[in-house]
């Protein structure tokens, strides 16, 4: 379903915990990282699609989440087309979005990346909420940021020391890392795997 300029509509959710990071999820066997997105199906409003998503990507029901904000009007990006099918050249140029501020209110237990069939990815992490864009596909970093930004005065006030990471810049002193905490151990959901460093072996894809 393709609006008249070939866009597809889509929803992304940025999905905050209780310490205000972010759901940060690694596309199934590849190193690039991104929040969960997905198209809108015919008759399906933008809710009704970012809730469907939200189960299908993420094993989350609705009881898990509050709704806090959305983006006033779509965001778009244009896909080059060595990522789209041939067939599909000529009149598809890229997604549009309203995008999803939600608040977790069940557990990280109940995250599940297998909860259907066709996962969309293999490892997750909770992030700071200014993310390293270098891991992102470039073609959706100006929509992150725009996203990010709007979104961000709905976020509690708490800590925004790390929003310079948006520009892709590592800060000098960094808080002590998961990596570096002897006999570290994380309880995972189902389906899950924890990667403390979403940068490395990053490839464009």
């Amino acid at each position: 379903m393709l609006d008249r300029d070939g866009f597809r509509p889509n929803v992304g959710i940025i999905l905050l915990n209780q310490k205000n990071q972010v759901f940060w999820g690694k596309r199934i066997r590849t190193h690039s990282w991104q929040f969960p997105q997905g198209g809108i199906d015919r008759g399906e409003t933008p809710e009704q699609a970012m809730i469907r998503e939200l189960h299908e990507e993420v094993g989350l029901q609705r009881e898990h989440v509050r709704i806090v904000a959305r983006t006033r009007d779509w965001l778009r990006y244009e896909v080059p087309d060595r990522f789209i099918r041939r067939d599909s050249r000529g009149f598809y140029k890229g997604q549009k979005q309203i995008w999803f501020l939600l608040q977790l209110i069940g557990h990280d237990w109940d995250l599940n990346l297998r909860a259907t069939t066709h996962p969309e990815f293999d490892a997750w992490r909770w992030n700071d909420y200014w993310v390293p864009l270098e891991a992102v596909v470039e073609f959706k970093r100006e929509v992150y940021v725009m996203a990010l930004t709007e979104l961000s005065r709905y976020v509690p006030r708490s800590d925004h020391r790390n929003r310079f990471l948006r520009q892709g810049i590592r800060p000098q002193e960094s808080e002590q890392s998961y990596g570096d905490i002897p006999n570290a151990c994380f309880e995972l959901p189902p389906g899950a795997s924890f990667q403390p460093d979403p940068l490395s072996g990053n490839e464009r894809g």
